[in-house]
């Protein structure tokens, strides 16, 4: 009797598992089911309903949201010069940190996936993400203290001689930014590097190819979607940024403007109309990558 009803569960499982396993759509949709309904419902509902916002206005002279369709937010966004400012400012800033990140992450990459011994790549990644174990706001706070003025930073430039003065400038926020962002460029691109098969590298050389020749037509090819994945990651993030701005800089960017539109001027339909922006340089990038070929070794 007791053998019976231990039994009596493996058997019911078994009747299940075999159930599952002769619908294997059933089974896809038991295990993407509740992820699938979180995507739907709280990010595609949140930007649908954030979409939606963006067209509706805010009556001047009541204070209250108008709830019908319009385009005046997105006339003032392109009509304001200081809105056109704003939008090339951080787009450009942006990009200049995905360049930088790229450039400073592909040599430290390349050695930890490529050169380093076993014990010394591990020692270089933690390296890499160590920072992010430290808070945010006090990474920025640390970097606020050496480029203020009198900081560690001018305090060198005084010893060699000159006089430069970095704080609250955009220079300020390239570097935060870039400093920030740089772990988020290094793994992908170290992940794409370790990728690369090593007897690919050793027939380009048997076939006569030299190093810099071996990069441009077997590894960079390889590594593309890659350093893609890093830029990503530091453009969009910068995109979307406005402590660091607010903290180390004085220029308004994207971040801000959509700031002070919710919780100053209480305009949401305008910071809603302003955060499509972002969305659609990123959307305008993913294209042109996709059009390159970036993401087909993805």
């Amino acid at each position: 009797m007791v053998s019976d009803e231990a039994d009596r569960p493996a058997g019911t499982r078994t009747r299940v598992s075999a159930f599952l396993f002769r619908h294997p759509r059933l089974r896809l949709g038991g295990l993407l089911g509740a992820p699938g309904l979180w995507f739907l419902v709280v990010y595609l509902g949140a930007l649908v309903v954030m979409y939606a916002t963006a067209f509706w206005h805010l009556d001047a002279f009541t204070g209250l949201v108008v709830k019908q369709f319009s385009l005046a937010n997105f006339k003032s966004i392109v009509d304001v010069p200081v809105y056109r400012t704003v939008i090339l400012r951080t787009a450009g800033i942006a990009a200049a940190v995905a360049l930088t990140d790229i450039v400073l992450g592909f040599p430290v990459a390349y050695y930890a996936a490529r050169l380093a011994p076993a014990r010394r790549r591990t020692a270089v990644l933690i390296a890499i993400v160590l920072p992010l174990w430290a808070n945010y706001l006090v990474r920025i706070f640390a970097w606020k203290l050496i480029l203020s003025p009198g900081g560690l930073l001018e305090w060198l430039f005084a010893k060699a001689g000159m006089h430069v003065t970095i704080g609250s400038s955009l220079v300020a926020v390239w570097i935060v930014f870039c400093y920030l962002w740089l772990p988020y460029v290094i793994l992908p691109i170290y992940a794409a590097l370790e990728r690369v098969p090593g007897s690919l590298l050793e027939a380009s050389s048997d076939l006569g190819a030299r190093g810099w020749r071996t990069f441009r037509k077997v590894v960079f090819p390889l590594i593309v979607p890659g350093i893609v994945a890093g830029s990503i990651f530091a453009f969009s993030l910068t995109l979307g940024d406005y402590i660091v701005v607010q903290l180390v800089g004085k220029s308004a960017f994207i971040g801000n403007v959509i700031y002070d539109s919710v919780g100053i001027a209480n305009d949401i339909p305008f910071a809603a109309a302003f955060a499509l922006v972002p969305l659609a340089i990123m959307s305008i990038y993913l294209f042109v990558a996709w059009r390159l070929g970036a993401f087909e070794a993805l």
